[in-house]
């Protein structure tokens, strides 16, 4: 079969690889019937992450099981699946408080840019529809995997509630699913900080009220002026960055909450202003698992629509071109067709 596989910044392919097998009887095969680039591939793409040895891409899967281990009861072949990008035996106790992200057994998806992906954990990690779902439906189901999941957690970790003010610090997929949760959780403003007109429609689609297209220290000062001076009660970090990280804890009023949920790259925090700041920080690898059922009946019953964080699609074969896009920002998130 043909997969997405990365051999160092900028250079990205679809070449021939082995079809996966089983390797553990709780490893379960699924045919995938859409994957899609995560703006955190971007990472590795672009040099920021080191890459020592080809790399098989791809975390976020949704298809039809083909295969499972002797030991799988949960799931069987012919089921659709959605899965999380952290596999997890949900079972472990940490699983069990709620943060399969850090299973004592967690492992992370790759190779899912592909027809065929092998999950571990199946049991603790997959998902099962009752039937087979609505071809329209796939992209927002593939969104539970990871996307719509982890700015889902961004927004609870953040400790949106109703009638709250929620401030959202990137544009990008995790970003707008931050703005869709918290309309979601009935925040009653919800301020995306975005300088991209279609990101900012977008958001304005999902739920933002206001848009704030300065950063630093006066997009800081934009958000205390629509707050009356006084910051946001929640606040989503979605990118990852110094620069990021501090204009949403510069955006958060004392006693308020910052989830974050970008991977970090370069980002340090003073013990100090911390400790005078006294505002709250959760965040982290999302406990996708932990949301994936109910986020998975809110797509099924179309009340919510992530798959409109797809703005390209292309078939598995162009996936270069899907990584130039994200990476350019001519594109939010490009989903593949495999």
């Amino acid at each position: 079969m043909r997969a997405t596989i990365l051999y160092g910044p900028g250079d990205v392919r679809c070449e021939e690889v082995a079809e996966p097998k089983i390797l553990k009887p709780t490893d379960a095969i699924i045919r995938l019937s859409a994957t899609c680039i995560c703006g955190s591939d971007l990472w590795p793409y672009r040099g920021a992450n080191e890459v020592t040895a080809p790399l098989a891409m791809g975390h976020e899967y949704c298809g039809i099981v083909e295969e499972v281990g002797s030991a799988v009861r949960t799931v069987r072949p012919g089921q659709f699946v959605v899965g999380s990008f952290c596999l997890s035996d949900n079972t472990c106790p940490h699983c069990r408080f709620g943060f399969q992200s850090s299973c004592e057994q967690r492992e992370f998806m790759t190779g899912a840019q592909a027809p065929l992906a092998r999950i571990p954990l199946a049991d603790g990690t997959l998902v099962a529809t009752a039937e087979l779902p609505a071809d329209d439906l796939i992209p927002s189901l593939l969104a539970t995997s990871d996307v719509l999941g982890t700015g889902w957690y961004a927004a609870f970790a953040a400790g949106v509630q109703e009638g709250s003010t929620a401030a959202v610090v990137g544009d990008g997929a995790v970003g707008l699913m931050g703005v869709l949760a918290a309309k979601h959780m009935g925040a009653a403003r919800i301020i995306a900080m975005s300088r991209h007109k279609t990101r900012q429609d977008l958001a304005l689609e999902f739920g933002a009220t206001d848009i704030v297209s300065e950063r630093g220290d006066d997009g800081v000062a934009r958000i205390k002026e629509l707050t009356d001076g006084v910051g946001a009660e929640a606040v989503l970090e979605c990118v990852g960055t110094q620069e990021a990280m501090t204009q949403a804890m510069n955006c958060a009023r004392p006693g308020g909450r910052i989830g974050f949920v970008g991977v970090p790259h370069g980002v340090q925090l003073d013990g100090q202003k911390l400790f005078f700041a006294q505002k709250s920080l959760l965040g982290g690898p999302a406990p996708v698992r932990r949301f994936l059922p109910d986020l998975m009946d809110l797509v099924l019953d179309r009340t919510i629509n992530p798959g409109k964080v797809f703005d390209l699609e292309l078939p598995l074969a162009d996936v270069a071109e899907g990584y130039r896009a994200m990476d350019e920002r001519r594109a939010i998130k490009t989903l593949l067709r495999v």
